[in-house]
Order: C-alpha cells, then sequence, then structure tokens
C-alpha cells in the first residue's frame, strides 16, 4: 500500500520514526529536520506522489488528513495559539519527498509569507 520513498518505508516500519498518530489510512509523526518547535508531517498510507495528483476518489482521504491534523494539533496543545498546515507540491513548491505530505507547524508565532 505505501510507496517506495523514505515515508514508504516509515509506513512499513522499516526505518525508525517519532509516530504520534496512526491508523488504516495514514501516520503523523514528529519531521526530522524541523522548521518550528513543533513540525509533524501527516502522510497517507495510499502512496500518492504529490497534491497534483489527487483524483475526486481521494476527496475522503483528503478530509480524513486534515481532521488527523486538526487531531493531532490538539494533541499537542497547539489549538488555542494556532498553528499552520502546509503541503508543498512539486519541485517549484519546495516538495523533497513525492510521497504526498501535510507539514502541521507551531509552537511559536510563524511569519508570512513564509516563501
Amino acid at each position: 500500500m505505501s510507496g517506495d520513498t523514505i515515508f514508504g518505508k516509515i509506513i512499513r516500519k522499516e526505518i525508525p520514526a517519532n509516530i504520534l498518530y496512526e491508523d488504516d489510512l495514514c501516520l503523523a509523526f514528529s519531521d526530522i529536520d524541523p522548521k518550528a518547535p513543533t513540525h509533524i508531517l501527516v502522510i497517507p498510507k495510499k502512496p500518492i506522489p504529490k497534491l497534483s495528483d489527487v483524483t475526486t476518489d481521494d476527496k475522503d482521504l483528503l478530509g480524513h488528513l486534515l481532521l488527523t491534523v486538526k487531531s493531532v494539533a490538539d494533541q499537542l496543545g497547539l489549538t488555542e495559539s494556532g498553528y499552520r498546515v502546509v503541503i508543498n507540491t512539486g519541485n517549484d513548491g519546495g516538495q523533497t519527498v513525492f510521497h504526498l505530505h501535510l507539514h502541521l507547524l507551531g509552537g511559536r508565532a510563524l511569519g508570512w509569507p513564509p516563501g
């Protein structure tokens, strides 16, 4: 079910990760190169390379990913102070691992614009 990327290896438990949440559809774990005090990645177990590859068949999965971000943010106490959710898509969008993933960033005031 998972692709041949570092995230696929994390899903298959071939390499370790600090996993905060897991269910049949997705996984949430700490980013190994955090850009904020809290930096969590939420990934689908289905190997979708990038957001531009999703189809209408993936709409329930995409909703599930966002609800998982909210749940993890609640769990980590980020809800009151706020947080940012980012999806980088493609090379120019800053995507480095081609397995769809949502960045959950928080724990401090985040500047704008991000790029």
